[in-house]
């Protein structure tokens, strides 16, 4: 491994600390574990995060049988949990 010194801000010095003790892990590791989950989720570009996106349009079946569900999204989704 490679020895780094990094600067934190407070909140960010405490939200790290917590996450260590909630996942019983050294500050390092957290550290180290959050960079990871940063290098494989935000390393994507936004022109790869939109093509990814675009892939799905279309790809589920409306069941819902109501012909205006692309454009009342909401409302249906309201009715729904009511």
């Amino acid at each position: 491994m490679i020895r780094t010194q990094i600067q934190l801000t407070e909140k960010q010095s405490r939200k790290i600390r917590a996450l260590a003790r909630e996942k019983k892990v050294s500050l390092a590791e957290a550290i180290r574990q959050c960079i990871d989950v940063s290098l494989v989720e935000g390393g994507r570009d936004r022109a790869t995060l939109f093509e990814r996106a675009a892939r799905l349009v279309g790809a589920f079946k409306d069941r819902s049988g109501a012909p205006d569900v692309s454009s009342r999204h909401d409302r249906h989704l309201a009715k729904a949990f009511e």
